[in-house]
């Protein structure tokens, strides 16, 4: 069976029909419920365009009422989305101020009107065509100037139902203008949409950081000292039970770093969350990474201690990266950490042994969040190997404040 699949064009002018047609049942309802106040007004023997103005206040004061419901929006958004702009995932929340009331009112109430309109277009105007090209003598044509010739009748039926077609997706065009743009709401609040979609996005990276480099860090630890442990099971006991000591000790502080981040996506815990590891607790990270094999030679300059917390914690975070990037990629190796806290603060962390490249092999995290650490705290940052094959990562990041 061949299936036909309707052009995007089409599909997109049906989709603006049901919206008009959903204006429409909507239209119908009220006509119901509020025509006896309307034809109240319109025989009280006013003037005529009094008696028309009223009766459509009449009927438009509840629409815009309904439509001045906080819940509205979303329900006009979802069929905004579906049906008009072609964009279903764009979901809008409920009105949350008076403004974006009034702007869903006016929406609801043009959505009502252009769909009376469309399903007028639709009941009157195609009958009719087809009474005109079938029945030309029938008493619902009567008053109209009918051709007396075929062909003229026929061309005129196929021209009001094309009209009829063509008003009402003017009509749906008209509203896929207008609508996004009275949910979109004001440029303030936009910007202040744009601006919390940017804090989101900020806050995943951050926690992404974290979550590899603490994680990260401690899952290494424990994939050596298992292999290790593995390796020394039979030949040297005491040294295997040192590295499931090891192990158990990573796996420890992975949870501990790993409860810290979820306090973090945990915006309503009952209590804040674990401090973020610094530079003051080098001493124990270091012991972490000679403890998993990494012969550590330290030289510490200045008062790491009167960093800022900020920098702190980045320097602690990269100092942590280096060291998990020697573990992963040259176990065993040695290497030198100078840490200077001087008027900036400078990290330089060199493999001391020649031909060890970390990172060369793996998928190139640990180093662009280090990058990205340093990028903002505006400080510099290089990494690579030296001119003896010594893989180098050296890290300035200026202290601002005291």
């Amino acid at each position: 069976m061949v299936r036909v699949h309707p052009s995007p064009a089409l599909r997109r002018s049906l989709h603006r029909w049901v919206y008009l047609l959903l204006g429409g049942a909507l239209a119908l309802a009220v006509g119901v419920v509020l025509a006896w106040p309307a034809q109240l007004l319109l025989t009280a023997g006013l003037p005529g365009p009094l008696a028309v103005l009223l009766a459509l206040v009449v009927v438009a004061v509840p629409v815009a009422a309904l439509g001045a419901l906080a819940e509205s929006r979303s329900v006009e958004g979802v069929a905004v989305g579906a049906l008009l702009t072609g964009r279903a995932d764009d979901r809008v929340g409920p009105s949350g101020s008076a403004a974006q009331r009034a702007r869903t009112a006016v929406l609801v109430v043009g959505h009502v009107l252009a769909g009376g309109l469309a399903g007028a277009l639709l009941v009157v105007g195609l009958p009719t065509a087809v009474v005109l090209a079938a029945a030309p003598d029938d008493p619902l044509l009567d008053g109209l100037p009918v051709p007396g010739d075929p062909a003229l009748r026929l061309a005129a039926a196929v021209a009001l139902a094309v009209a009829a077609v063509v008003a009402g997706d003017l009509l749906g065009r008209g509203l896929a203008v207008l609508a996004p743009r009275l949910l979109a709401g004001s440029t303030a609040e936009r910007l202040a949409a744009a601006e919390a979609a940017v804090a989101v996005l900020a806050g995943r990276d951050r926690l992404a950081r974290e979550l590899h480099d603490s994680v990260g860090h401690s899952l290494s630890l424990v994939s050596v000292q298992a292999g290790a442990a593995r390796r020394l099971m039979t030949r040297d006991p005491a040294a295997a039970e040192a590295a499931i000591r090891a192990t158990e000790d990573a796996a420890r502080r992975a949870l501990v770093d790993l409860d810290h981040v979820l306090g973090l996506l945990r915006e309503d815990a009952d209590g804040p969350a674990a401090p973020a590891p610094d530079l003051r607790d080098l001493d124990a990270l270091l012991a972490t990474a000679r403890d998993a094999g990494v012969r550590v030679d330290v030289s510490v300059g200045g008062e790491p201690g009167a960093l800022p917390a900020v920098v702190s914690r980045a320097g602690y975070r990269i100092v942590q990266e280096g060291l998990t990037n020697v573990l992963r990629h040259a176990p065993g190796a040695a290497c030198r950490l100078e840490v200077d806290a001087g008027a900036d603060l400078t990290l330089r962390l060199v493999d001391t042994t020649p031909g060890s490249v970390p990172g060369a092999t793996g998928g190139g995290r640990g180093l662009r969040g280090v990058r990205e650490r340093v990028r903002d705290l505006r400080g510099t940052v290089t990494a690579g190997p030296d001119d003896d094959g010594r893989f180098v990562l050296d890290v300035r990041l200026p202290v601002h404040a005291r």
